[in-house]
Order: C-alpha cells, then sequence, then structure tokens
C-alpha cells in the first residue's frame, strides 16, 4: 500500500547521503519533497501542513545543521514524524470487559470488509483463548447473515442461529441474551452498510450501540478509498461512540494517504490492518513498524511472527535435520517455495526486507515473482520421484518431457536444476567441519554484508539479470545467507531477522 510513498522518501534520502552539511536551505528543499510525496500519496492536506511544520521545527536546530550524517538525521525527523501521525508508541489492544461477554460493534459502509473483518477478529480472539459468538445484524443485504456463518465456521467460532423477519435491535437483544446465557466471553455484532452514508443507517447502528453497551466499537474502513474513507469516520464518530478503527486491503496498490490521515484527523486509534483476503489475514497495527516499512526499513518482527504462524514446525525441523546433513533433492526445494507461498510468497516476503525498494527495478528484471515461484513448482512437479532425489539423471530427453509437461522452455528446466546446484552445494558446505564451511562460503559468497552475493543469489532465483547496484540490497530466503535461521524455513539460510540492513 505505500510502496509508491516509499519509493518517493527513499529517492529524497539518497539525495542527501553525500552532504556532509546540510544548511537551512537543504532542509526547506528536502521539507518541500517530503511534503510533496505526502500530497501525492493522498494523505490530508491539514495532517501534511501539521507534520511539515513539526518537522521543520526539528530540523532546524544547531544539532542537526552540525551534524556529521545529517541525511540520517533528516530520516529520523521523518521516521519520528511518521510515527506520531500514525499514533505513536501506544499499542492499542481491544478493551474487553471484565464482566463477560465484552461486546465489539463492527460498523462501516458496504463493501468496506466489514463482515469478513468480524470473522478474521473472531478468529484472531478464538486463538487468545476467548469463546467467541458471532451475530450478523445485517437484515438487508443479500446472504450476509449466510456469510457471517460460513466465516464462523472458518473461525472455528460460535455464530448466533439465523431467525427470519427479525428486526437488527431484535438481532442485537438475542445475541446479547444467547451470549450471557451460554457463558461467551466476547460477542461480535456485525452491523449492516450502506453504499452511502444516510440517517437511517446512522440511527440504525446507534441504536444497536445503546443496546449492546459495546465495549469497542470499531469503524472498518477500506484503505484503498482515499480520502473518502477519512470522510466517513468523521461521519460516523459524530454518531457512534468509535474507539477504533480497522483498516481493510492494507495489502493492495492504494497510496496509503488513509492510514496516514485517518489517525490524525479523527484522533481515534488505527487498532488493526486487513492484510490478505484469508481469514487469518489481520495484524495488530504497530505505528513504528509502519514507519519503518514506509521509509524502506523493512518489518523484520512481522515476518518472523508470520513465520512462527504459518510454517508448520515439524516439518521445519525435519527439514533442518536432513540439511545439517547436507541433504537438499528437488521435493526439499518444492517444500521451501510451498511455505514461501503460504508466508505471502515472493512480493509479500520482500515487502518484510530492509532496502528491498532500493533494488525494484532489478528485482523486476530478474524476473522474482510469485509467478516464476509457481513455475519452477510446476517444473519440480513435472518430474518422476527418482529425478527429484536424484536430478544428475536428468538428460537431454527428460528434460524436453519435463519442460513439456510444466509447459516452459527446457532453458527454465535448465535454471532450476542450476540453482538448486548452488543450493545443495552451499548446505554441503554449511555441513562440514562443525560450522567451519559455513563460515568459508559466507565469505565466498559476500555474506558478511549485503551486496553483490545477494545480487547473485537473487539473479540464481530470478534467472534474468541482476547487478549489484546498492550496497543495502537484502537477503531472500533460499538463496544463501547467515545465520541465525528463520523460525519455520527449515535452517533455510539467507533471511537473517538479526542483521542489521
Amino acid at each position: 500500500m505505500f510502496d509508491g510513498l516509499t519509493e518517493r522518501l527513499t529517492g529524497v534520502f539518497d539525495r542527501l547521503s553525500g552532504r556532509g552539511v546540510l544548511s537551512d536551505k537543504d532542509i526547506d528543499e528536502v521539507l518541500r519533497e517530503v511534503r510533496v510525496a505526502l500530497l501525492e500519496a493522498d494523505v490530508a492536506l491539514p495532517v501534511v501542513r501539521d507534520f511539515i511544520a513539526k518537522a521543520k521545527e526539528r530540523a532546524s536546530g544547531e544539532i542537526v545543521i552540525r551534524s556529521v550524517r545529517p541525511a540520517d538525521q533528516v530520516v529520523k525527523i521523518t521516521y519520528d514524524g511518521l510515527v506520531e501521525m500514525l499514533g505513536g508508541d501506544a499499542t492499542e489492544e481491544l478493551n474487553l470487559s471484565l464482566n463477560p461477554p465484552s461486546v465489539i460493534l463492527m460498523a462501516g459502509l458496504q463493501g468496506s470488509g466489514k463482515t469478513t473483518t468480524a470473522g478474521k477478529l473472531a478468529l484472531k480472539l478464538s486463538k487468545d483463548r476467548k469463546k467467541v459468538l458471532l451475530a450478523s445484524l445485517d437484515t438487508r443485504r443479500p446472504a450476509a447473515m449466510q456469510q457471517l456463518a460460513m466465516l464462523a465456521t472458518q473461525a472455528g467460532v460460535d455464530s448466533l442461529p439465523i431467525v427470519a423477519g427479525q428486526s437488527a435491535p431484535d438481532i442485537a437483544r438475542r445475541a446479547l441474551q444467547a451470549a450471557k446465557l451460554q457463558g461467551f466471553d466476547v460477542l461480535i455484532l456485525d452491523t449492516a452498510g450502506r453504499t452511502t452514508l444516510d440517517e437511517a443507517m446512522m440511527a440504525e447502528a446507534a441504536e444497536i450501540a445503546r443496546i449492546g453497551n459495546p465495549s469497542e466499537t470499531l469503524l472498518v474502513a477500506d484503505s484503498l478509498t482515499g480520502q473518502d474513507a477519512v470522510r466517513t469516520a468523521k461521519a460516523f464518530h459524530e454518531r457512534l461512540p468509535l474507539t477504533g478503527l480497522v483498516l481493510t486491503r492494507a495489502d493492495g496498490d492504494g497510496r496509503g494517504g488513509a492510514a496516514l490521515s485517518m489517525r490524525a484527523v479523527t484522533g481515534l486509534p488505527i487498532k488493526f490492518l486487513g492484510v490478505s483476503e484469508k481469514i487469518d489475514g489481520l495484524d495488530v497495527f504497530d505505528a513504528r513498524r509502519v514507519a519503518g516499512r514506509i521509509l524502506g526499513q523493512g518489518d523484520v518482527v512481522a515476518l518472523v511472527e508470520r513465520a512462527v504462524q504459518d510454517v508448520d514446525q515439524a516439518k521445519a525441523e525435519a527439514l533442518a535435520k536432513r540439511l545439517a546433513k547436507g541433504q537438499f533433492d528437488l521435493d526439499m526445494m518444492a517444500e521451501q517455495f510451498a511455505q514461501m507461498k503460504k508466508m505471502g510468497g515472493m512480493q509479500g516476503l520482500m515487502g518484510f526486507l530492509p532496502g528491498v525498494q532500493k533494488i525494484k527495478k532489478q528485482i523486476a528484471e530478474a524476473n522474482i515473482s510469485d509467478k516464476a515461484l509457481d513455475r519452477q513448482a510446476a517444473i519440480i512437479s513435472s518430474m518422476t520421484k527418482a529425478e527429484r532425489r536424484t536430478p544428475d539423471i536428468l538428460q537431454a530427453s527428460r528434460k524436453r518431457r519435463i519442460a513439456a509437461g510444466a509447459g516452459v522452455e527446457v532453458s527454465e528446466v535448465n535454471r532450476l536444476l542450476k540453482q538448486h546446484r548452488q543450493m545443495a552445494d552451499a548446505f554441503k558446505m554449511m555441513s562440514r567441519d562443525g560450522g567451519k564451511g559455513f563460515a568459508r562460503m559466507a565469505g565466498a559468497m559476500g555474506m558478511g554484508g549485503a551486496g553483490g552475493g545477494d545480487m547473485a543469489r537473487l539473479q540464481a532465483m530470478g534467472g534474468g539479470k541482476l547487478q549489484p547496484s546498492d550496497p543495502s540490497a537484502p537477503s531472500l530466503p533460499g538463496l544463501g545467507g547467515g545465520a541465525p535461521k528463520l523460525p519455520g524455513l527449515g535452517g533455510l539460510p539467507g533471511l537473517n531477522p538479526f542483521k542489521k540492513p
């Protein structure tokens, strides 16, 4: 969602990197470009003005101008301003009542992802060992109640039985009574939405809030709607006791202005981000981590959390034992591809890594994408068990058969086999001499710091031409790299969440 803003801001800061001292004129020029970048990202004008005013005040001090690394100071000032704009250091957890059931009221326009978010939130709470009841109060949208019931099944929680003909306030009363009698910890009420704001919808939502007396009233807004989302939040906040915001479709290609504006304009905390269509695609909002991603610093904490959540630990540990012995066949390689897809695919993983924005063009030219992973997985699937265990038996005729089965050229089969050979050789070196082989490999491949070695490994994955161009280029999973291992990737080197960018 923030790619455009990230690219613009990193470009501004890169132009400062060679300067030893910044004058007041330089600061004005930089902040002017930052202002344009924020406006282009659809951040509300009053928010941008306030941000620039505070940044200029902080940047105008004598300490900054005389700094040895003034560019770093400007980056930090921008980072601190973004964190403040997004809500600061406070972790906005759900305020659940000490006397259950805690009622969570979901509000928002139709199409904002409100019902799906209710299901996602139910799953998240159930993982925290809360007994959750979902209730749909949307009596107008066709099949809305059935949709929520299906989401409840996916989340493994209960849903209120559907009774035809009841009004939304009556359903709210029945849901509250059922939650009390059956000992539920949390009751989530999914209210009706509209394509536009209207008085009838607001009156109904206000009545439901009066009946349910919710601990949390969350406004669900589509982050791709830009400033419309901000206007919607203000209108709802005037009629409902909103306690927080949920921004959906944060994985989309919107300009990110809604996320940066809504907190500042409404004063309400952003509590969750919807990051995918999957039932588990709901992340707790963290201002510092989001600000870091905007400035191209990545979010390795979120990456490790996703690995722990999504990857089968038993399989990963079994794979790690085989890798420690220097064993790495094509079945194991396919398993790595599958784990990467499960964690969000190549594009999703790279979004968490520091410095990726600076090599975005090279990544595109190298054809590093989820489609490339799919093609490589298809090639492996077209092989026999014997061929996957012993790739050395693959001669020309077999390669032609595999290429035809996978719908690719023979050159792609050769590229995959070359990549596998490089990875297998790397694992064998790591397994020798009690780790001394790993140290030699690290020096040979340039893993002491990112750069040419990482670029070569990127090229091996994508199969395209990728030249080293930036000293902060990141390592990627499956392409070599240093320990410690990322949990769940079977010890696969190359993604070191503790390595400084």
